[in-house]
């Protein structure tokens, strides 16, 4: 076994522990998971089918949030390096986007690589000066550039390009091939490809030899330094990729919602995707998915509940769910998954010693 492997499997991957606890027969017996994952992507497949077009828009959104929290999520999740600036690599993959279909006519689907691209160079660049920085030095850094941000965006001889305070607005695209779909049920499917298709690329890095490797700089920094893993490269490169996804999800938040400003990409979204990413579970793939649901719909319900007091009201019901689920919505299901086979083998052993 390589050295990376031998840090990572000691202690890079503790999220699998509950079910390491669970007997073998329990385990056999188990649904595995693929057949869990294949149910719930039919289940995504159908919805467009009696979901109304408003109900779409905000699913697509939960994905397009889904994917941003993805990328924070190999950042801090996987590498250890905690950022507050991902807001500024969202807006960055959305004005790419956007300047790209309203200046020069380019297909939407082709500003997508752009934006990751784009994104990938300003995330590795910036993560070289941040290998200086650790923990709340390079939380304060990140919490820089998602400030200054907004105002770039603004800056006077930008605006022919980024069309300063009044952004820029969008035409939502047509299924193409005369598909017999709506503008909001074709990019929900195309949302949903794009999300599948890279979080099947995340989970290909994370089982990598690659991704051991980012793993153990998270746990074991200077053990992975001192067996020949080049801890440097591997930081910088992870800072990019994170960019990367969180770029890809700008651009097709952009092109969903038709419209970017600069103030769209403040500070607070970066929180926002920070809380997505804490009670989906931190180092969970799937777990993304659910940030992207608490993000999106929790402000509103804490806004039907209380219009005066919604800030109140979000924060007691973001507690209330650390509270129940302190791992996560992940970690969470883990548990319950772990306790539901245990309780299935006991009963399968107490059966057995009943029978004559």
């Amino acid at each position: 076994m390589s050295a990376p492997d031998d840090i990572a499997t000691k202690q890079s991957v503790p999220f699998d522990a509950a079910e390491a606890s669970v007997g073998s027969a329990a385990t056999a017996r188990a649904t595995p998971r693929y057949v869990w994952a294949l149910a719930a992507a039919v289940l995504a497949a159908l919805l467009p089918l009696v979901a109304t077009n408003f109900v779409l828009f905000q699913l697509t959104l939960v994905m397009v949030y889904g994917l941003a929290i993805l990328g924070l999520n190999l950042l801090t999740g996987f590498n250890g390096q905690f950022s507050l600036g991902h807001s500024a690599f969202y807006g960055i993959g959305a004005y790419t986007a956007a300047i790209l279909m309203d200046h020069w006519d380019v297909a939407y689907f082709y500003t997508l690589p752009a934006a990751g691209v784009v994104c990938f160079v300003v995330g590795f660049l910036f993560g070289l000066p941040a290998l200086r920085l650790q923990n709340l030095y390079l939380a304060l850094a990140t919490f820089a550039l998602a400030t200054a941000m907004p105002q770039i965006l603004k800056f006077g001889p930008l605006e022919p390009l980024t069309g300063g305070v009044q952004g820029i607005a969008l035409i939502k695209p047509d299924a193409p091939l005369r598909l017999p779909l709506n503008p909001d049920q074709w990019l929900y499917y195309f949302t949903l490809a794009v999300l599948l298709l890279l979080m099947a690329a995340a989970w290909n890095l994370v089982h990598s030899r690659s991704g051991r490797a980012i793993m153990a700089i998270r746990d074991h920094p200077i053990a992975a330094a001192s067996m020949g893993v080049n801890t440097a490269l591997y930081k910088t490169l992870t800072f990019g990729v994170s960019a990367l996804y969180t770029g890809i999800a700008g651009a097709l938040g952009a092109i969903v919602v038709q419209f970017v400003a600069p103030d769209s990409f403040n500070f607070l979204l970066s929180v926002s995707f920070l809380v997505g990413l804490v009670i989906g579970g931190v180092g969970s793939i799937p777990g993304s998915i659910v940030g992207g649901l608490f993000v999106l719909y929790v402000p509103n319900i804490a806004e039907s509940i209380s219009t005066g007091l919604s800030g109140a009201v979000y924060g007691l019901i973001m507690l209330l769910v650390i509270y129940v689920m302190p791992s996560g919505a992940a970690g969470f299901a883990r548990l319950a998954a772990a306790q539901s086979a245990k309780a299935r083998q006991t009963w399968i052993n107490r059966s057995e010693r009943r029978s004559p």
